[in-house]
């Protein structure tokens, strides 16, 4: 029988206990732990005429808009005092960002380290070459906190970041070494950076984050991808999925195909009607993360994407009339 999350979490593998078989028990314990002890998201179920005891499946659960980070303090059973961190969305000029209050950073750390062991292997394997230009000048940007972590685990002298030093940073792509790079970077950054460096990067997992910033014509993600192919004659170009109201990410290592961890699931709301939440299927995006027990676990996002039988998903884009977030996937 699936516990209290409250006491799950301070147990070492308490992320890796899960998985499909048992995650659907693991967040309905979540959503009822999470009404009964954040005021904010319990006021938004009572608004919507729910309660915790009519809510027996997942897609029965209310999806809190991401936009309530923005205007709201999203906390669970502690106060923004209890939080030694805080995430906030870089957003564009002139618009309000999201705030996420972290009561403990070391949960991050396990959630984004797990995630990418699954999926890559260990830092330590990897050196990391960072272009997150914008962010980095940010103190409290998720993204930052996540590849900063990575840098150290990685423990070569090479990893790090890069802002405008891009004679260096290409020469170090062209060197082969006895450990693989990884090229992290938001996508406005590494289109100027392939534009000006074009090389044979057949060597090196290049990984786009999104986020154009208002900084160039807004691209497909398929065209982000051809390009950057062309420029560096890549086999494939690797892809993240993450926001700064979530500790979890997806990746996608091919064709814009996004895997979820154990302890996060993608689903699909109807556009038109936000109750109507499926599986599978296409239209908005609604994130369980179940790493965000301290805030909120049940998120409904303004991407737009399709969701497959197997629970992979694609990001296809934003919603009509919402706001553009800073790390936004491109608008198909």
């Amino acid at each position: 029988m699936y516990t209290n999350p409250a006491h799950s979490i301070h147990t070492p593998d308490w992320l890796a206990t899960l998985d499909p078989g048992n995650f659907e028990q693991a967040a309905l314990s979540a959503f009822r732990f999470q009404y009964r002890h954040n005021d904010i998201y319990r006021s938004y179920v009572d608004a919507l005429g729910k309660k915790d005891a009519g809510i027996d499946k997942i897609t029965d659960i209310p999806y809190l808009p991401v936009s309530f980070f923005k205007s709201h303090t999203v906390l669970t059973n502690c106060t923004p005092a209890d939080c030694p961190v805080v995430f906030e969305s870089s957003g564009t000029t002139g618009m309000e960002s999201s705030r996420h209050y972290i009561k403990e950073p070391a949960l991050y750390r396990d959630s984004f380290t797990r995630i990418f062991e699954r999926f890559y292997g260990s830092p330590s394997s990897f050196i990391f070459l960072c272009l997150l230009p914008s962010y980095i000048e940010r103190g409290n940007s998720s993204l930052v906190y996540m590849a900063d972590e990575l840098i150290r685990l990685s423990r070569h002298e090479k990893s790090g970041f890069y802002l405008n030093e891009w004679e260096e940073l290409a020469a170090m792509l062209a060197q082969q070494r006895d450990r693989k790079i990884i090229l992290l970077g938001v996508t406005f950054a590494l289109l100027d950076f392939a534009a000006q460096f074009p090389a044979d990067l057949s060597h090196v997992i290049v990984m786009e984050t999104g986020g154009m910033k208002g900084r160039r014509e807004e691209w497909t993600r398929q065209q982000v991808h051809d390009f950057l192919k062309q420029q560096w004659q890549l086999p494939a170009v690797h892809s993240e999925y993450g926001m700064t109201e979530l500790l979890s990410q997806a990746y996608a290592r091919e064709n814009g195909i996004f895997q979820c961890p154990g302890f996060m699931k993608v689903l699909v709301r109807d556009e038109n009607d936000p109750f109507d939440i499926r599986e599978t299927g296409s239209g908005c995006l609604n994130i369980i993360d179940l790493a965000n027990i301290h805030s909120c676990s049940f998120i409904a996002t303004d991407d737009i994407g399709k969701i497959a039988a197997d629970g992979s998903f694609e990001a296809l884009g934003r919603a009509d009339n919402s706001a553009l977030r800073g790390c936004s996937l491109m608008v198909v």
